[in-house]
């Protein structure tokens, strides 16, 4: 979370898979992207919103931070914090009458982290991700997952940091496991993010549970965050 007061504006890209080769410039001729503004309420609690045009979804998410990491007497050894999503997808489906509550799908996460050092942070996730209606070809309505996510920082500005999600139950037989691994470049005010994902989505619902690419057949998506940090109270 953030600190109370503060705002930030992130602009985020995926592009096509880089097995597209020479022809799609390795994906850069694919591009989807999600515009995102969030704001910290409290130093506790913090929120957002943003519309991805890859199957033209907006989002919204809580986070509230129950437990931060501490040293000292009475130390803490974990910060916790409670997440939850909705995602509208509004990709237009002539096929299926479905109205804004069938198309909406909830992310509930627990994120569980620790500072191990100055260096490594980790973190892990137990997720739920809920469909109100899902299409034919799909299983269950109710995804599982666990995330697990680390950071190792190079230098004051620059950190190396990987996600992985693992599904106990998918949504169908088609959907793979998450997983990025890129680089943090903090410049002041703005904090680039590059990554190499089989992610297209760039919403909890989507990254998590309808990822249907293979990371380790080549079919990786390069991606870029940009965010900007505005201290507005």
């Amino acid at each position: 979370t953030r600190k109370k007061g503060v705002m930030d504006f992130i602009i985020a890209h995926r592009f096509g898979t880089v097995d597209g080769g020479i022809y799609e410039l390795f994906g850069l001729d694919n591009a989807s992207i999600r515009i995102g503004l969030e704001y910290a309420l409290t130093d506790r609690f913090y929120f957002g919103l943003g519309r991805n045009s890859f199957e033209k979804t907006y989002d919204g998410f809580v986070k509230y931070r129950l437990l931060r990491q501490s040293t000292g007497n009475g130390s803490i050894p974990i910060s916790v914090t409670w997440f939850s999503s909705m995602a509208i997808r509004t990709l237009k489906e002539p096929e299926y009458d479905l109205n804004i509550v069938d198309r909406s799908a909830y992310t509930h996460q627990l994120l569980i982290a620790s500072k191990v050092n100055s260096v490594i942070s980790l973190q892990l996730m137990p997720s739920w991700i809920h469909r109100n209606v899902i299409h034919p070809e799909d299983i269950n309505n109710d995804v599982f997952a666990l995330g697990m996510g680390g950071r190792i920082k190079l230098n004051p500005r620059v950190a190396i940091c990987m996600e992985y999600y693992h599904q106990f139950q998918s949504l169908n037989d088609l959907t793979k496991n998450a997983l990025a691994i890129g680089f943090d470049i903090e410049t002041g005010g703005h904090v680039f993010q590059l990554q190499f994902t089989n992610a297209t989505s760039m919403v909890p619902k989507g990254f998590i549970s309808e990822t249907s690419n293979d990371f380790f057949d080549g079919e990786i998506h390069f991606g870029f965050n940009i965010s900007r940090t505005f201290q507005v109270n």
